[in-house]
């Protein structure tokens, strides 16, 4: 039986998000939330590093070209993200945290080790 595309696709974002789950704890990152989903926003991760609240959006990609976090975290996600932000602040009443965005971008060549980037504060959103 064949995987389909999007399935494949989907089992890599998977993948990629535990392994950047996994990385960022091991960086003393203590996990909060996964694919927190609102309305059109969604945030992969919600992690926090001392005081700071972190949300992090994962790339997963098998080339090893690399692409900044910050060129494929687009603007239209950009706003997305900050809006799910900006709501999961205002419900657990965070307003006194910091926060930024980060990305992790996992990069898993055939038959090799992934590699993990963690780029931080790829963007600052106006809330």
């Amino acid at each position: 039986m064949r995987v389909s595309k999007e399935n494949h696709r989907q089992k890599l974002g998977r993948e990629g998000e535990k392994l950047a789950r996994k990385y960022l704890t091991r960086q003393g990152y203590k996990h909060i939330e996964s694919n927190y989903l609102i309305g059109e926003g969604e945030i992969d991760l919600i992690m926090r590093e001392g005081r700071t609240i972190v949300f992090v959006e994962v790339k997963t990609r098998q080339s090893e070209d690399f692409v900044a976090g910050e060129c494929l975290v687009h603007y239209a996600k950009q706003r997305h993200m900050a809006a799910a932000a900006r709501q999961f602040i205002q419900t657990h009443q965070l307003h006194e945290y910091p926060c930024r965005f980060d990305a992790v971008i996992i990069i898993t060549p055939e038959g090799q080790k992934p590699v993990v980037r963690h780029e931080r504060n790829i963007f600052t959103p106006r809330f």
